[in-house]
């Protein structure tokens, strides 16, 4: 049975989907914000954010908020962590790859996620110990050995640009046994895929809570690991992440760190 916590973020991804397909038809009219070099954001994410903010906080008053527009909003152990629109990119050019993400952290620990595909109406629900669900049937993460035949999902963040050349030479690496790599533009969505099995895993840096708060629980539940670069477990605040079954993410982090791209990151 879908728990309360995850009927209404339901409620409140689909709400702000709406909005966003809403503006769809006035992209070129959007006001848009350079939040930092190639990082952008329009008042459509500020709208979703908000529209999403106000549904849970009519439930859950005293919890905190971290949105990627609004930032941490309030104290509490409990912390709704929420990307009103991943992939603005894809989505301010009309390119149809882009989501909404909404998980509830609980002492820092994903207990609900929610990541909603307003665009191909799926709906990607996960809560700790229960299973992880595309339209309510129960996924999984692929079945594959290892890194041979794999196809995997990356990132290029604009927050990351000076790791470039390494994080180049890995892809390099790795496309010696995967069969592709693949960049969509969406880590919550990619970190879905994972999950219901249509890619067999992801590797990104640059990352904040909000890109793969909810979508690491849904990896969790359907089977699979997620990791940082060094194989730990402080994927949500390290800004690194491999998802995948056990072996192929295993494979993939070691490799990682075989052709040194994961030393950048060592503190």
């Amino acid at each position: 049975m879908q728990k309360p916590a995850v009927t209404l973020m339901i409620k409140a991804a689909r709400q702000a989907g709406n909005l966003i397909l809403r503006q769809m038809s006035r992209l070129e009219s959007l006001n848009v914000v350079e939040k930092a070099r190639q990082d952008y954001a329009s008042e459509v994410d500020a709208q979703a954010e908000t529209e999403i903010i106000r549904e849970l906080k009519r439930a859950f008053p005293d919890h905190a908020f971290l949105g990627e527009e609004g930032g941490q909003r309030g104290q509490s152990r409990y912390v709704w962590v929420i990307d009103p629109l991943d992939g603005t990119s894809n989505y301010l050019r009309g390119f149809p790859h882009f989501c909404v993400s909404i998980a509830m952290l609980d002492n820092g620990e994903p207990q609900h996620g929610v990541i909603f595909d307003p665009l191909r109406n799926e709906l990607f629900t996960a809560s700790r110990g229960s299973g992880a669900f595309l339209n309510d049937r129960r996924i999984r993460v692929s079945p594959r050995n290892g890194l041979s035949g794999a196809m995997l999902t990356t990132g290029f963040p604009p927050r990351d640009r000076a790791n470039l050349h390494p994080q180049l030479g890995a892809i390099e690496a790795l496309l010696r046994d995967a069969e592709d790599i693949r960049r969509t533009g969406s880590a919550a969505l990619d970190l879905a895929y994972v999950a219901c099995a249509r890619s067999d895993g992801y590797f990104e840096a640059g990352l904040k809570p909000w890109d793969v708060a909810a979508g690491v629980l849904l990896v969790r539940e359907a089977g699979g690991r997620c990791c940082d670069y060094f194989g730990g477990p402080d994927v949500i605040e390290s800004g690194h992440l491999v998802a995948g079954n056990i072996k192929v993410a295993d494979a993939l982090q070691r490799s990682l760190v075989e052709s040194g791209y994961a030393k950048v990151f060592r503190d």
